[in-house]
């Protein structure tokens, strides 16, 4: 499969998530699915990326022109998908997809989590995005979730389009 990551490009966060990172890289390259990202140098984005770089797996990076500009591409960017901004990145990422898995990030990956999941409400996919809830990062967005579920204000359940995962044994189950 081809299998979408989002996830921060910062990095003074959590060792923890550091280390999900790079366990979901090596998984994706040992069991043969291409990491499709956004390509850049930092954070997750470069633990993930070298993580699978390093297992023998192959990646695609989408990198927004502003980010070669600035020479934060990764070097673990086997395939590079140019594009001219944030918008074209989401959509090409969906294109390139199977799947898609958010680490924790800020957000930019909020974002791309929420368009993938509202486009598939809409049907124009039938794409799932998985939170990694590595030490319970996503736990506020779950509660966010279901208070938006109790108010009526998500068509059938959240839970179609989003799934939970705490580990990457219980990614490979959806897999």
């Amino acid at each position: 499969m081809r299998i979408c990551v989002f996830c921060s490009a910062n990095s003074q966060i959590a060792p923890e998530y550091f280390e999900a990172a790079e366990q979901l890289g090596r998984w994706l390259a040992q069991n043969g699915h291409t990491l499709v990202y956004g390509g850049v140098n930092q954070g997750l984005m470069e633990a993930v990326a070298k993580a699978v770089h390093e297992s023998g797996g192959h990646t695609v990076g989408v990198v927004p022109v502003i980010v070669e500009r600035t020479g934060r591409t990764s070097q673990y960017v086997d395939v590079e998908i140019p594009c001219d901004n944030l918008t074209d990145r989401k959509q090409l990422m969906m294109d390139q997809s199977d799947l898609f898995v958010a680490l924790p990030g800020g957000i930019g990956t909020l974002d791309e989590v929420f368009t993938v999941a509202a486009s598939a409400t809409i049907g124009y996919h039938q794409k799932t995005v998985v939170l990694y809830n590595v030490g319970g990062f996503w736990d506020a967005v779950i509660a966010a979730l279901d208070n938006l579920q109790q108010q009526g204000m998500v068509r059938g359940q959240w839970q179609q389009y989003i799934k939970i995962v705490n580990s990457v044994d219980e990614l490979a189950l959806l897999v």
